[in-house]
């Protein structure tokens, strides 16, 4: 017997639901808020956070690729423009690389991905393979994490400039913006995916996908635990080099 679908509100809670699994919670996370984590372990997550806001663009780019409504479109754009900057003005991958140097990271070695960890690399680039080859609307409906940013921008921007006097203040440029560009996208989101999103099984499915989302991020913080809190990077047993591959084409 076919399942009744959930009424809209009951979506909503749902999907709001998943909130718990954020990454907010995750001990490495909970570490930098507190004011627990050492200079590298912050560099690290900036550096390897990088790669990750480098490529946010080539999702949003992806699912404007698939998606055949106009409107939708159209304000799916303001996403690139975001974070790729509108023709000159800056966006948010440059306040991003501010963001390094003001935690001490020389902008260039961001440019070039050399301390992007594999594991961060494998999990982001999954993401980005399934905007491209998933329907537009559960493409869409995946970056509905952002359901939760708000409040990861607001901790950093509470907590940071109280444990870490070393960080120049104007790097955190880039969590200010992202408070309203964020509501602004979970607003657009969440219309698609309760107005798309109308059986009890298509329901089940995005919830699978928000859930997919979720473990990406869970599991570039687990990558940056390995290395940076438990001094277990890759190949730590054989090398004290960075050995991984740098993001050569394969």
């Amino acid at each position: 017997m076919t399942k009744s679908a959930l009424t809209t509100e009951q979506f909503e809670r749902a999907l709001r639901a998943k909130g718990t699994y954020y990454h907010i919670h995750h001990p490495y996370h909970v570490a930098m808020y507190e004011g627990r984590a050492t200079r590298e372990q912050i560099q690290g997550w900036v550096a390897n956070r990088f790669y990750y806001q480098v490529n946010i663009p080539a999702k949003d780019a992806a699912i404007l690729a698939n998606c055949p409504d106009r409107e939708v479109r159209r304000l799916w754009i303001q996403r690139l423009l975001d974070h790729d900057g509108a023709p000159g003005e800056d966006g948010g991958i440059e306040a991003w690389l501010h963001l390094g140097k003001a935690v001490g990271l020389d902008p260039d070695q961001l440019r070039a991905q050399e301390l992007v960890l594999p594991g961060v690399r494998f999990a982001v680039d999954a993401y980005v393979n399934f905007a491209r080859r998933a329907n537009w609307h559960e493409a869409a409906s995946s970056s509905l994490t952002e359901l939760f940013a708000p409040q990861i921008h607001q901790s950093r921007l509470d907590t940071w400039p109280q444990h870490y006097p070393w960080i120049d203040p104007r790097g955190y440029e880039y969590f200010r913006s992202r408070l309203s560009q964020a509501r602004r996208d979970v607003e657009h989101g969440l219309q698609i995916t309760l107005q798309h999103y109308t059986t009890f099984e298509s329901q089940q499915r995005m919830l699978e996908i928000l859930q997919f989302k979720l473990d990406i991020l869970w599991t570039m913080l687990d990558a940056m635990s390995m290395a940076y809190e438990l001094g277990r990077p890759p190949y730590h047993t054989v090398t004290d080099k960075r050995a991984w591959h740098k993001g050569i084409a394969l």
